[in-house]
């Protein structure tokens, strides 16, 4: 059981030493970059969806 908290301790050494090392973006730089992506994805949404709508439209003309 001694050995548990001890390797749990280490453990627990390692990770606020690691996140020490972390470099945080600014506010301003996660904003911006959380824009782009939903930005991003909304137009590939749009693509995807209006390629899948003519996709079926012209299937159901060929089988028709």
């Amino acid at each position: 059981m001694k050995n548990l908290f001890s390797r749990l301790k280490n453990y627990l050494a390692d990770v606020v030493a690691e996140m020490k090392k972390v470099s945080w973006v600014r506010r301003k730089e996660l904003v911006t970059t959380t824009a782009v992506v939903i930005v991003f994805s909304t137009i590939l949404a749009v693509f995807i969806g209006l390629c899948d709508l003519i996709f079926s439209q012209l299937l159901q003309l060929i089988l028709r």
